[in-house]
């Protein structure tokens, strides 16, 4: 584990919030990787989530539009398959969460991933808020599919890098913490935005520009790791 910008041991009682990435940080997939396979479109899928996730493409949004625009056609059962036979949590996962919650800290999700599963991950850790992008479905011969559009929410279209950052901020308010109180865990470009107003900063396994980036980076071992960091 790489340590940089502060000298621990930390105690995990002086965080209030811990916010995590949800694909690749807190479970093992890329889900729009995974929902392409579906439809034999993985390979230009997962080409364009990798050069977003190392900041190579400035416009998430846009990146995010044009992965979705190629799903147009997966089947509800195809999305149940992914959840079912691909996506697991990473190591650690459970073990962290449960962690923080008994040191008293709320747990927050911030995906630029989907609904679909986020809901379902945060029913299976208990993390307490989440925001993630909503996938528009349509009636097919097969059932309900997807139509290759985004969902707009009340707070936005989009749930890119900045959106992360103010979800980080707005849940620090709401809580009555500073963002210093703030833990943030994530493994691409556009968890930066969060990261950088956290207290803690924690790249999992991440792209170069975020370990760089990062005040304590995870490049082997589960995430329960970081409870190295903390006296207590």
């Amino acid at each position: 584990m790489d340590i940089q910008g502060f000298t621990p041991p930390l105690n995990l009682r002086d965080f209030k919030l811990i916010a995590f990435d949800m694909d690749s940080t807190l479970i093992n997939i890329e889900c729009v990787d995974e929902i392409a396979d579906a439809v034999g479109r993985k390979a230009e899928v997962s080409a364009i989530t990798e050069a977003a996730m190392r900041g190579e493409i400035a416009d998430y949004k846009d990146s995010l539009r044009r992965r979705v625009a190629l799903l147009r056609g997966v089947t509800g059962a195809d999305m149940e398959r992914v959840y079912s036979e691909r996506l697991r949590l990473n190591p650690g996962a459970a073990e962290l969460v449960a962690a923080c919650k008994a040191a008293g800290l709320k747990v927050l999700l911030v995906s630029g991933g989907f609904t679909f599963f986020s809901d379902r991950v945060c029913e299976r850790l208990g993390i307490d808020f989440s925001r993630a992008n909503v996938l528009e479905v349509e009636p097919g011969p097969k059932g309900d599919q997807l139509t290759g559009r985004l969902v707009d929410q009340p707070w936005g279209d989009i749930c890119d890098g900045d959106e992360k950052r103010r979800m980080v901020l707005s849940t620090c308010a709401d809580l009555g913490i500073a963002p210093s109180q703030c833990i943030a865990m994530g493994d691409g470009a556009n968890d930066l935005p969060m990261m950088g107003v956290a207290g803690l900063s924690v790249a999992y396994h991440a792209k170069p520009a975020v370990r760089a980036k990062a005040m304590v980076a995870i490049n082997e071992g589960g995430l329960d790791s970081l409870l190295s960091v903390f006296s207590g």
